[in-house]
């Protein structure tokens, strides 16, 4: 008999990955601000409050500080918490406590505790949100040892990097492209399941270029890709996880095509696109036909309403990263 699944969104699978390990295990609780009663400001935790009542699906007061260091207490001792933070942007309060103390409980107790703890945040631009709504700093927390780092591009793995998050005994990192909430949907299994964190995709098999990227700049890096067809044959990989990084995969699709592109909205300097250079740098530097070309957001604050399309990486800038790089 075959499974039943249900077609959804990204932000669809996030509710039901919720649910799905709300459901298996009684030690998993959601916090965070407006989650409960509102279900969320993009409605990720609708119908949540209701099901499993105030005392796991959690209205904190506004201080993220206060979300992040409570979820740890209860992670410490046996809970496997879900603390919401309602933008990424918003979550430089709690920074301290994520990598003073989420990070590096394992090894301060000497493996006595730890902090199954899943930290969930939108990300990301291009919804034409006010100012700190629009933030990709992922690179922050992948420089981070003690935390995982898990960014999904489809509902599909939405749902199983979650589950997978949620079993972890280890922080994870859980930022959610926002811009692709609602873009399209997908074949979600109804049954739990889990995508392991650390292992990238191939999304498209090609043998001139190698793209590297995640989150929602997957899918203008594939319509790039689709547009440069009969031109240029372009893999692309979506990382799906920052932290660890599927080096093997990064690697092996290296040196197949000898060149590479990765494609991310954060800011250049400083970003993944440089670890990523670095690594095939270590790695297959004898494979390499051309330097590696970085196709991003620039080096400025994430601009407001009129400047956003412009500051992300759209297909026509991608084909032309691409283009540059195979002209070297």
């Amino acid at each position: 008999m075959a499974a039943e699944s249900e077609n959804l969104t990204l932000v669809q699978a996030v509710r039901d990955g919720l649910h799905s390990e709300m459901e298996r295990n009684d030690d998993v609780v959601v916090m965070g601000e407006d989650v409960g009663k509102n279900g969320g400001v993009f409605r990720a935790t609708e119908g949540l409050y209701d099901e499993f009542g105030e005392n796991r699906v959690i209205d904190t007061p506004l201080a993220e500080s206060g979300i992040v260091g409570t979820a740890i207490g209860m992670a410490a001792y046996g809970m496997r918490p879900v603390p919401e933070i309602q933008f990424l942007g918003f979550i430089y309060p709690g920074f301290d406590q994520i990598v003073s103390h989420a990070a590096r409980l394992r090894t301060r107790s000497r493996g006595r505790y730890t902090c199954p703890m899943v930290l969930r945040a939108p990300y990301g631009g291009g919804i034409r949100a006010p100012e700190h709504h629009s933030e990709s700093s992922e690179a922050m927390f992948v420089h981070q040892p003690g935390l995982k780092v898990v960014i999904p591009s489809t509902p599909y793995d939405t749902k199983g990097l979650l589950t997978s998050a949620i079993r972890s005994p280890d922080p994870v990192i859980f930022l959610e492209p926002k811009l692709i909430y609602r873009a399209f949907r997908e074949e979600v299994p109804d049954e739990p399941y889990e995508v392991p964190i650390g292992e990238a995709a191939v999304r498209r098999e090609g043998s001139d270029i190698s793209v590297f990227t995640w989150g929602a700049m997957s899918r203008p890096t594939l319509e790039a890709a689709e547009n440069l067809e009969g031109e240029v044959d372009v893999e692309v990989v979506d990382l799906r996880t920052l932290s660890p990084l599927d080096e093997e995969t990064i690697i092996e699709s290296f040196k197949k095509t000898g060149r590479a592109a990765v494609v991310h909205e954060a800011p250049k300097t400083g970003g993944l696109g440089a670890e990523i250079a670095a690594t095939i740098q270590e790695e297959a530097l004898l494979y390499q036909e051309a330097p590696v070309e970085r196709i991003t957001g620039f080096d400025t604050p994430f601009p407001l309403y009129a400047l956003e399309d412009y500051y992300l990486p759209e297909p026509a800038r991608i084909e032309d990263g691409i283009r540059d790089a195979m002209g070297f």
